[in-house]
């Protein structure tokens, strides 16, 4: 009788868990993303232990760590997985109301409140079938190694350099404007570029470490600085911490008109010359000739030309 090789006990889906248990650094965490019971993504990082004789997992302080062997293993797992969702969806051209997948996509809520609700109506229309994830953006996402390693399909973002090993295609440009309570002396005075620069500014966590924003770097490109006394993660939540004080956020009019309607804020022009806010999309070469991949970038486009 032939002996069995450690290759064949390995399957996809235990290929799939130790892609996201290292992704995720956490068994509870990889639990919720593929929708199982963390006792079976326990039972399966042990058979993932037993095969490659390496813990996989260890502790380190409060979280856990993946090891070096476990990080060598994360690219090829990967590789594995975009292999086999290929091998059968690329044989054949890609057909929305037909296809049974997982579109994710990575986006801030500092879009146009009504971009994301357009999209995901556009997606369940069009392509019934497949399941929508819309992941956050935050200063400790590498969203860059998610696309290289198909955790995310597209990222959304509007920062002045992304990377530029990814591809990227414009949606939409929107003029800058300042959002303020209506009692904000601004309202009944104006303002000069000294009084904008001395106001209290609130203004987005960055998405990514390093990161200044289109707002900070046009002004240091100008030898000019302004004060900014709150950082939020919550951009849905600026307008009204705006409207109940003397903060003024400053970013695209079509985010500002959303709020202006509905709370007791006002929209301004800035004081001092800004770009424009510019939205695009961002991809990896992974996905760049994946029908599937080219069909979402489309409905992303489309749903940014409904605006």
């Amino acid at each position: 009788m032939r002996e069995t090789t450690p290759f064949e006990k390995i399957d996809l889906h235990l290929i799939r868990v130790l892609h996201t248990v290292i992704a995720e650094r956490s068994v509870s965490r990889a639990a919720v993303r593929l929708g199982m019971h963390q006792p079976a993504v326990s039972t399966a990082l042990k058979r993932l232990r037993d095969l490659s004789g390496d813990p996989i997992l260890v502790r380190s302080g409060s979280g856990m760590q993946p090891t070096d062997a476990a990080l060598r293993m994360l690219q090829p797992s990967a590789e594995i997985l975009q292999a086999a969702e290929h091998l059968f969806t690329e044989a054949r051209a890609f057909d929305p109301r037909s296809a049974v997948r997982t579109f994710r996509i990575a986006a801030s809520d500092y879009l146009d409140p009504q971009f994301l609700p357009k999209l995901v109506a556009y997606l369940k229309k069009h392509a019934p079938l497949c399941t929508v994830e819309i992941m956050a953006l935050s200063h400790d996402v590498d969203y860059s190694g998610q696309l290289a390693h198909g955790d995310v399909d597209v990222v959304i973002g509007n920062w002045p350099q992304p990377p530029a090993e990814l591809r990227m295609a414009q949606l939409f440009a929107d003029d800058t404007v300042c959002l303020v309570s209506q009692n904000h002396p601004a309202v009944r005075r104006g303002w000069s570029a000294q009084d904008w620069l001395e106001a209290e500014h609130i203004a987005p966590m960055p998405t990514h470490p390093g990161a200044k924003g289109v707002i900070d770097d046009a002004l240091n490109a100008q030898g000019l600085r302004r004060k900014i006394a709150v950082r939020c993660a919550h951009f849905g939540l600026m307008p009204q911490m705006v409207a109940s004080s003397l903060l003024v956020l400053t970013t695209g009019r079509q985010f500002c008109e959303r709020y202006a309607a509905q709370l007791p804020v006002a929209i301004l022009a800035p004081p001092v010359p800004l770009p424009q806010m510019r939205y695009y999309q961002l991809w990896h070469d992974r996905t760049h000739h994946s029908s599937a991949g080219t069909w979402l970038r489309e409905a992303v486009k489309n749903a940014a030309m409904q605006l």
